[in-house]
């Protein structure tokens, strides 16, 4: 495993860590100060307070009973201080902002590392949903017809 590699897994280990035992305040550890979080929503907070101030409610209550699991992680050094993560993850036990329970959710959590004196930490991440992975394979099928 190389250096990106094993840094970008670190920081994603942290994250679920912190997720499954609903730590808003060890989830924004990995952000930098001034790190940009997007959620699934579009919803943003800037800075690693934020961040915290952020998901402390939701850890109380939608995500309360939640666990996140990593499914796929790959991560690309784009420089020697910059690392682009795709994490692929599958969340159980959610309940959605409605307060009705939210079947299991698939997502892409993308994220922009950043080595800032020595130390790594997350600069920017969007979260999103993905559709079912019935979607994502007819799409191929599509794909794999016209070429």
């Amino acid at each position: 495993m190389d250096a990106a590699t094993h840094s970008a897994m670190t920081i994603v280990n942290e994250l679920v860590s912190a997720w499954n035992v609903h730590d808003a305040t060890a989830f924004a550890a990995p952000f930098h100060d001034d790190a940009d979080f997007t959620n699934v929503f579009g919803m943003k907070a800037t800075g690693r307070e934020a961040i915290d101030a952020f998901h402390a409610p939701v850890f109380v209550t939608m995500f309360r009973d939640s666990t996140l699991e990593a499914v796929q992680v790959d991560a690309r050094e784009l420089r020697p201080d910059v690392i682009a993560v795709d994490l692929r993850w599958a969340m159980h036990g959610a309940i959605d902002p409605l307060g009705n329970p939210w079947p299991t959710r698939r997502g892409l959590m993308n994220l922009v590392c950043t080595n800032q004196s020595g130390t790594w930490g997350i600069a920017v991440m969007h979260n999103l949903d993905l559709p079912d992975e019935g979607m994502a394979e007819a799409q191929a099928a599509l794909q794999a017809e016209a070429g």
